[in-house]
């Protein structure tokens, strides 16, 4: 049985350490955590990891953000993974800064990644992990804070969170979206 995260971001070293490729970022601590490396390949880079046995395929989109859809219906088809194996992490202004909030499936939000791959799949019933990268821009400012750098007591945060996201990714492929959800979003309340 094969797993498919997706983390979200935009390629190129100007959008690097931005909060809008938290979800790259995310990808890039599985694959140092489980010594395996990307692949350049179409639609995006690739990687392949076991969690528990289950193969488990890392992507980062080469499409930016807003066509993210594109990539994920291809590695979908190519290696034949079904939509509730499939879990896209992202980036959230609607939730605090390290917050995480896991769903089974759900609207956009606003995002226009998410929008993308659910006009793309034809659904939303797939699952995803938002992590919080706060709200603090001014009115009409969201597009500058997303493509933005983190601040430094952010960078300081960040480890811990990518961390937390990384154990989110293992229980979603260990346990299932259901109890994953209880467990990521029970913690994240807590704090």
């Amino acid at each position: 049985m094969s797993y498919l995260i997706v983390g979200l971001g935009n390629i190129g070293a100007e959008y690097a350490n931005t909060r809008h490729n938290i979800g790259f970022s995310v990808l890039d601590a599985l694959a140092v955590a489980s010594n395996t490396s990307f692949s350049v390949l179409r639609y995006g880079s690739l990687a392949q990891l076991k969690i528990r046995g289950k193969k488990v395929w890392l992507l980062k989109p080469s499409t930016y953000v807003n066509l993210s859809g594109k990539a994920v219906n291809y590695w979908m088809q190519e290696e034949r993974i079904p939509i509730e194996n499939v879990l896209i992490v992202l980036d959230d202004v609607a939730l605090p800064f390290g917050k995480l909030r896991m769903r089974a499936q759900g609207s956009d939000g606003g995002h226009n990644g998410l929008k993308n791959i659910s006009a793309v799949l034809g659904t939303n019933a797939y699952a995803r992990l938002r992590i919080g990268v706060g709200d603090n821009f001014p009115k009409g400012g969201q597009v500058d804070y997303v493509l933005g750098t983190w601040t430094n007591e952010q960078v300081k945060e960040m480890p811990f969170i990518l961390d937390n996201a990384a154990s989110a990714v293992n229980l979603f492929v260990c346990e299932g979206v259901t109890r994953a959800m209880n467990t990521v979003n029970t913690q994240s309340s807590e704090d």
